[in-house]
């Protein structure tokens, strides 16, 4: 019997963590394209991708700083391109949305609800801050929802998914969003194979433990039957050991340093490391990774022919 082919997505680079945090998180155009590309050439199926802006790391869902390295990345990888829909809990959808509605792209992360985001507690250790922006945006997240109604998830299904054929990695941080996501589904807004990502470790989600995995994937199975594919994204220091527990279980894993910027117990100097990490442990488990290929023929992707950039 074959092995099975596990998908690795790496999300290279995004909102979640602040410069200040590890000198190795990519920030430019020129890092992140260089970045996503050692990430694929160490074995990553898919790119998860957030901008900043250069002069300064802030998180930007400007398209025209999106153009400066998707391009590139997409001529030096076969890897599947998946751009962000989230990128800030503090920007608005339209803002969120223009990058992936210029870049049409094969795939496009969609949270599934309306939720506390909260990352203030990362204030609670001394940090010699870099920008005056970072303490800022992450206090702010103290009083802020990440807003993901229904009416703005039906419109980036239509514009995105009907208007583009981009399809998702649909983000659940709890079992309600499995829940809306069956909704859209049950309304055939959506259909399968779908592509679900839980996300445990979130302060305002679902917690970062194996009970919780397990209750998820339970509860998915319910739902949706045979008709999806689950992966793991486990905040900080639950990264490593929830991602393998979910590859055991049938899963596909997500690593990267959007997700956390450890190798292990030290700082990871690239995606890449943690990439070959996993690629290591999936060994250990007789799991091969699949190809970039395999990847869109396990999701229906459209193909890399068919996007805008």
């Amino acid at each position: 019997m074959a092995p099975r082919k596990v998908i690795i997505t790496c999300a290279v680079t995004g909102s979640v963590h602040t410069p200040s945090m590890s000198p190795y998180l990519p920030v430019t155009p020129d890092q992140i394209a260089a970045d996503a590309i050692a990430a694929a050439e160490a074995g990553a199926s898919i790119l998860h991708l957030h901008a900043r802006d250069p002069k300064d790391g802030r998180p930007t869902a400007d398209p025209e700083v999106f153009m400066q390295f998707l391009p590139r990345i997409k001529q030096a990888t076969d890897a599947v391109i998946n751009i962000t829909t989230g990128s800030s809990s503090l920007m608005t959808l339209d803002q969120r949305l223009a990058a992936p509605l210029r870049a049409q792209p094969e795939m496009c992360s969609l949270n599934m609800g309306s939720m506390n985001f909260a990352l203030f507690p990362m204030l609670d250790k001394p940090r010699d801050w870099q920008h005056e922006w970072e303490p800022k945006l992450l206090e702010a997240t103290r009083d802020t929802i990440f807003k993901n109604t229904f009416a703005d998830m039906e419109g980036v299904i239509e514009r995105l998914g009907k208007g583009c054929g981009t399809r998702f990695e649909f983000e659940c941080y709890d079992v309600g969003h499995l829940y809306s996501l069956a909704h859209f589904r049950d309304r055939g807004l959506v259909s399968g194979p779908l592509f679900i990502q839980f996300v445990l470790g979130i302060l305002g989600g679902i917690g970062a433990d194996p009970d919780n995995l397990i209750h998820m994937k339970r509860i998915a199975d319910k739902l949706f039957g045979d008709s999806y594919q689950f992966s793991v994204l486990a905040a900080g220091r639950n990264q490593m050991p929830l991602i393998s527990i979910a590859a055991a279980m049938g899963g596909n894993v997500r690593v990267g340093l959007e997700d956390s910027l450890y190798d292990g117990r030290q700082l990871a100097k690239s995606n890449a490391d943690q990439v070959r990490r996993i690629r290591g442990i999936l060994d250990g488990l007789s799991l091969e990774v699949a190809t970039p290929a395999e990847a869109r023929d396990m999701l229906a992707l459209k193909g890399g022919d068919r996007v805008a950039f």
